[in-house]
């Protein structure tokens, strides 16, 4: 690929990269349910990455429970449930970090398989915590069935998406008419640092 192809090309992927980020931003300012609008980010990460699957797990006490899905089943959403001490989803949650790796997934000694998943059937992991609030309150992550190096695009993008994703979660815990009858300008003015005193001369 020569020099002027490859800059097209990569500004060609910052574009598809930022339009994820947009229509995401605009996904929290809709009317949609939680479910939908997390069905709608999984498949927007699952075009970009162009994985085989795309899934976001949520934290309830000590477990991760799938609560979306790139092929959503109806036997899996809310049932499958996984330790947080378990596995490399478990890991990303325990650790804050991110883990990639790029073949033979089922070799790492954080791996663990479980009955509910096809999970080693997939050679290629990419992972991120979702946070909110500095926080960690679920994984994001995108699998391939064939070996995958990801691109630091990618890393970008899964990394954003659930800190995005965070920010949905923390957005559905408020009613619409908490939203409306806020005074925003009284909740800035008192989040403000106080000034320091005046310096005696």
């Amino acid at each position: 690929m020569g020099k002027a192809k490859e800059v097209e090309a990569r500004i060609e992927r910052l574009e598809q990269q930022l339009s994820v980020f947009q229509k995401i931003s605009r996904l929290m300012v809709r009317d949609l349910s939680l479910a939908d609008t997390l069905q709608a980010v999984v498949s927007l990460v699952t075009e970009f990455t162009r994985c085989d699957v795309c899934l976001i797990y949520l934290i309830d006490n000590d477990e991760l429970v799938l609560c979306a899905s790139s092929n959503p089943q109806p036997v899996e959403l809310g049932k499958v449930r996984l330790k947080l001490d378990e596995g490399l989803t478990g890991w990303v949650a325990r650790e804050r970090r991110m883990v990639a790796i790029p073949s033979e997934a089922y070799k790492d000694p954080r791996f663990k398989s479980f009955s509910d998943l096809p999970s080693d059937t997939f050679k290629a992991f990419l992972s991120v915590p979702v946070t909110a609030q500095n926080r960690v309150i679920g994984v994001i992550k995108v699998q391939h069935r064939q070996a995958h190096r990801h691109s630091g695009a990618e890393m970008e993008l899964l990394t954003t998406v659930g800190e995005q994703v965070g920010c949905l979660l923390v957005l559905a815990r408020m009613a619409p008419s908490a939203v409306e009858e806020a005074n925003h300008v009284d909740l800035v003015i008192a989040a403000r640092p106080s000034p320091p005193p005046a310096a005696r001369s």
